[in-house]
């Protein structure tokens, strides 16, 4: 083969590999485009109430129509169980109308308290009342997770000393949710940025407690926002720790806002969801990194993107 041939070769792989790059990286507003109208994504995305308010209004069960409309077919609402008797009952009709998961409300947090560490009557008390109420929000909504935050570490007492309280309270929690379905889902949150003083920071750390705990009541919940900051290797984590996750939730880094917006690769990220045949929900647990209508339409051409 000649320079000239050799040449010509090397030009013609080239522009054909910059086509096949074309391809694959289409822009989200052609992808947008192709979607059907209420087309369902590739995996169950929950969004939370205020995401799309300003497209939506105010009425939570417009915003809830919305959701579907747009093709998200899962639900996250970390207030859930400060509302109203009537809203929970009304909206665990409406899910089943329109065919939407519950994903994740927030059963028990502890911000700036000891609380599963411990092991004082009082405290234990308190958290297994938490969980009570949790298993009967969770029953009128046809929920089958709840996040457990285990609270701040005590400064005063060896950390083993503490985790043997984590996994006690835990196994006690469990027997309130086993017979019921409902799994707590323990979220690692990072204190670099966050939360600092929390017991609970990393997916290894929370494997060596459901496993010790033992019960299909008691799994993960890895955010992947936090765990980029405290470990990243959020692939190999996943698979690692995979028998004891039990829901995923997302937000880039830096700013928690929508995928695309950092350093997260999430388009990998969730094709390995798919290929591991992951069927649970996302949560999408990120504010906008755009307000108004124009920050909810790029939320949805974020997910459209990232989804392929």
């Amino acid at each position: 083969m000649t320079g000239a041939d050799t040449n010509s070769a090397v030009h013609r792989r080239t522009f054909l590999g910059c086509l096949a790059a074309l391809a694959v990286a289409a822009p989200a507003t052609e992808l947008l485009a192709q979607r059907k109208p209420g087309g369902r994504f590739g995996l169950d995305y929950a969004p939370h109430f205020g995401m799309f308010q300003h497209s939506a209004g105010e009425d939570l069960f417009d915003q809830l129509q919305f959701m579907h409309d747009e093709g998200f077919r899962a639900l996250e609402d970390n207030n859930l169980p400060t509302r109203d008797l009537a809203v929970q009952e009304r909206l665990g009709r409406e899910l089943s109308r329109l065919g939407i998961r519950m994903g994740v409300f927030v059963a028990h947090t502890a911000w700036g308290e000891i609380s599963f560490a411990s092991d004082a009557p009082e405290v234990r008390n308190r958290i297994l009342g938490d969980i009570r109420t949790a298993v009967e929000v969770a029953q009128r909504v046809d929920a089958k997770w709840c996040t457990v935050v285990p609270g701040e570490y005590d400064r005063n007492l060896a950390w083993d000393y503490q985790t043997a309280n984590v996994v006690d309270n835990l196994k006690r929690a469990a027997e309130i949710c086993e017979p019921v379905g409902v799994t707590m889902v323990l979220e690692p949150l990072n204190q670099l940025t966050d939360h600092p003083g929390v017991f609970l920071t990393g997916v290894p750390q929370a494997y060596q407690i459901c496993k010790a705990v033992g019960s299909p009541s008691c799994k993960i919940l890895d955010d992947l926002y936090h765990q980029q900051i405290t470990e990243g290797n959020l692939i190999p984590n996943l698979d690692r720790a995979w028998g004891e996750i039990a829901y995923i939730q997302v937000g880039d880094n830096p700013g928690r806002n929508e995928p695309t917006t950092g350093e997260i690769h999430y388009r990998n990220i969730f094709r390995h969801l798919k290929r591991k045949g992951y069927q649970g929900v996302v949560g999408m647990e990120h504010g906008n990194s755009i307000e108004g209508r124009e920050g909810e339409r790029r939320v949805i051409r974020a997910y459209v993107e990232v989804d392929q």
